[in-house]
C-alpha cells in the first residue's frame, strides 16, 4: 500500500506542476515574464539566464566580467551574479501600451555576486592571493528588450561583502550589460492569436 501512494504522487506531480504554469488568470500568472530567457552579454562579455517562477518572480544567473568595490579595495575578473527579481510595473507598462516581452520592466532584487580567486584579473584588496568575495545585498533594476532582441539592464545597490581570508565590509553595486537576447520572446499582447 505504501508503494501504491509514492507511485500515485509520483504520477500526480507533472500533472499538478502543469496546472501551476497557466497562462493566463491563476496564481502563478506568467502573461508578462518569459518562462525561460538566455542572454549573450556584449559589454562585459558572458551570458545570462533568467527563469519566471509566478506571476511578477524570476531567478537569474549571470556569469561575466565584473569589479567589487568596497571599503577595502576592490576586486575585478569574472564573476557570477545570481538575483531573485521582483517586477513591480508589468502590469503598468501593459495598461500604457509599453513593452513587457523580454522581460522588460523595472524591479526590485536580493542580489548575490561571487568573485572567484581562480578567475581574478586583478586586485588590492590585502590578504591572501587565493581568497574569494561574495556580495549579499537588494538592487533596483531597469531592464529593457527591444524589437529585434537587444537588450540592457541596469542595476544599483547595496550590499556587505563578505571575504574569504580577507576583511569584509559594505559598499554600492552598480551593474550595467548590454547585450541579445538568444530565445524567442512572446508577443506585446500574448492573448492575441
Amino acid at each position: 500500500m505504501k508503494y501504491r501512494i509514492i507511485l500515485l504522487t509520483l504520477c500526480l506531480i507533472p500533472i499538478i506542476c502543469n496546472a501551476q504554469w497557466q497562462e493566463r488568470g491563476g496564481t502563478f500568472d506568467l502573461a508578462h515574464l518569459e518562462r525561460h530567457q538566455f542572454k549573450l552579454n556584449l559589454l562585459s562579455p558572458g551570458f545570462t539566464y533568467e527563469l519566471g517562477l509566478f506571476k511578477n518572480q524570476i531567478v537569474s544567473i549571470d556569469l561575466g566580467l565584473a569589479t567589487a568595490t568596497y571599503e577595502e579595495g576592490y576586486v575585478f575578473g569574472l564573476a557570477t551574479n545570481n538575483r531573485y527579481r521582483y517586477y513591480h510595473n508589468f502590469n503598468r507598462r501593459d495598461r500604457l501600451g509599453k513593452n513587457t516581452s523580454g522581460n522588460s520592466g523595472n524591479y526590485i532584487a536580493a542580489a548575490q555576486a561571487i568573485f572567484f580567486s581562480q578567475l581574478r584579473i586583478s586586485t588590492n584588496v590585502e590578504g591572501p592571493n587565493d581568497f574569494n568575495l561574495g556580495f549579499y545585498g537588494m538592487v533596483y533594476g531597469i531592464q529593457r528588450t527591444y524589437e529585434k532582441g537587444f537588450n540592457f539592464n541596469l542595476e544599483l545597490g547595496a550590499g556587505y561583502y563578505r571575504g574569504d581570508g580577507v576583511p569584509n565590509g559594505y559598499g554600492p553595486l552598480l551593474n550595467i550589460t548590454f547585450g541579445w537576447v538568444a530565445t524567442k520572446r512572446k508577443k506585446k499582447d500574448p492573448y492575441l492569436d
